[in-house]
This record gives C-alpha cells, sequence and structure tokens, in this order.
C-alpha cells in the first residue's frame, strides 16, 4: 500500500523542482519513452533512505556539468506501482531495482545504475558515474 500522498510530495518535490517531470500513469510512460529520442534520464524514485541521502543529491549533482540529458523524467516505486511497472518494461535486462536511474538514447536504454551501485556511496560518487554516462552518451 502507497505512502500517504502528503508524506511524499517533498520525496517527489525534490526532482520536480531541479526539471524532471513526473510520469504517474502507465500511458504516461509510453507517451514520454515509446517514441523518445532525445537522451532521456529516469530517476526512479524510493521513499528509502538511500533514495534521499544518495540518489536523489546525486542525480542533482550530476546534472550541473556541461553535459547532461535533453530530458528529465521521474517515476515513484511503490507510489504510482503501475508506471513503474511500465518504466521497467522499457529498463530491459536488469530486475526490478530502486532507487534507480536509467539513460535512454535513441529510445534504447543505455546506462543503468541499480540499487546496489546507489547504497553506501556519497552523492558526489554517483555523481561522477552519472557524469561519465553521460560524457560517453550525450
Amino acid at each position: 500500500m502507497p505512502y500517504p500522498e502528503m508524506m511524499v510530495a517533498p520525496m517527489r518535490e525534490d526532482l520536480v523542482r531541479v526539471g524532471f517531470t513526473e510520469m504517474r500513469t502507465p500511458d504516461e510512460v509510453d507517451d514520454m519513452l515509446g517514441s523518445e529520442t532525445r537522451t532521456t534520464l529516469v530517476a526512479v524514485n524510493s521513499v528509502c533512505g538511500c533514495a534521499a541521502a544518495m540518489m536523489r543529491p546525486g542525480v542533482y549533482l550530476s546534472l550541473q556539468g556541461e553535459k547532461k540529458p535533453e530530458v528529465l523524467t521521474t517515476v515513484f516505486a511503490g507510489q504510482d506501482m503501475e508506471a513503474t511497472d511500465k518504466v521497467r518494461e522499457y529498463i530491459t535486462g536488469y530486475p526490478p531495482s530502486s532507487p534507480s536511474v536509467a539513460l535512454f538514447k535513441d529510445g534504447e536504454l543505455a546506462y543503468f545504475m541499480e540499487r546496489h551501485q546507489i547504497e553506501g556511496r556519497h552523492p558526489e560518487d554517483i555523481a561522477a558515474a552519472l557524469r561519465a554516462a553521460y560524457d560517453e552518451h550525450c
């Protein structure tokens, strides 16, 4: 069962206020990822501590460089379950993971950072790994 919206709203806002578009339904996911050819970052958000302390700050820091994805999107695992399931259909070859970060290029998954690559890491390290992916794919 999802947490009350008043509890997760600030967690959603962490990404929305820095330019991310939320995908809250499967149709919004298909509209965003189904035909998008620009580089697209999908942050799979979560209520867990590693999302708050590591993933969201790391993603924000990663966007401070010169190269970055053209489209920024997010889905909230455990809250917008159907939308999250739909995003996971686009993230092929990996088990479900939240939080996580996916980078798409020309409609294909180009890079994926799983939860185990986020947990226990400093936001600066996450940002550096993401910037390396941007340098390669953006």
